[in-house]
């Protein structure tokens, strides 16, 4: 299958991004320099108040990782993205994003000035009118995040590797926001964060038909 680039982006590391990747098209995540956490909230790009939901999404698929073939749900059980390829193997949809809260809890008071995830999701996500209540429980691709048999979770090295991806497809217009996780005081970068690749494209039959 052959398939058109639309646009690509090389995301900072620490920097947030955001896109509408319209029905049809596909989001290539890249992890370019390995072992990146790179967090991400969908939503209906025409209707935010429909967004990605890990309970349906796990209690649909019966499993807490995301790999291919994953449906990743909304809160009104409505398919929003499928994983259509994945070269990792496993992504984290249950460890959450990192804040300043979080990271003066378990860091110390001496990490409040750092970025964090949360910050990232409401500065990108101001701009499509988007608040502090609109952020849910989100997904981290590429992080590792075992699961103990007493349930505790646990944050290690990724399983990640330079030019490793994960493809998206959207099964409506979806809006994606991204934060490539600044996180430094856990191994889910490796304690130094990378950029990351955001390639959106459609199959050039689609194209094709477009233009006819």
């Amino acid at each position: 299958m052959s398939v058109t680039t639309t646009s690509t982006t090389t995301v900072p590391a620490r920097a947030p991004w955001s896109a509408v990747v319209r029905k049809g098209q596909h989001l290539t995540i890249t992890d370019l320099g390995g072992n990146q956490a790179v967090d991400c909230l969908l939503y209906d790009a025409h209707d935010t108040a429909v967004r990605y939901s890990a309970p349906d999404t796990i209690h649909a698929q019966g499993n807490i990782f995301l790999t291919t073939g994953s449906v990743l749900l909304s809160n009104e059980h409505t398919p929003l993205m499928t994983v259509v390829e994945d070269t990792c193997g496993r992504h984290d949809t249950v460890g959450g994003a990192c804040s300043k809260e979080s990271n003066t809890l378990r860091y110390g008071h001496h990490t409040w000035s750092q970025h964090a995830c949360v910050e990232n999701f409401l500065a990108e996500g101001a701009k499509h009118g988007l608040g502090k209540r609109d952020l849910v429980s989100n997904i981290n691709w590429y992080m590792n995040v075992p699961v103990e048999e007493d349930g505790t979770l646990g944050i290690v090295d990724g399983i990640s590797a330079p030019g490793l991806k994960v493809v998206l497809r959207a099964e409506t217009d979806v809006l994606v926001l991204v934060s490539n996780c600044p996180q430094i005081n856990n191994p889910c970068n490796g304690f130094d964060p990378t950029p990351v690749e955001m390639t959106i494209s459609e199959d050039a039959e689609d194209v094709e038909d477009a233009c006819a």
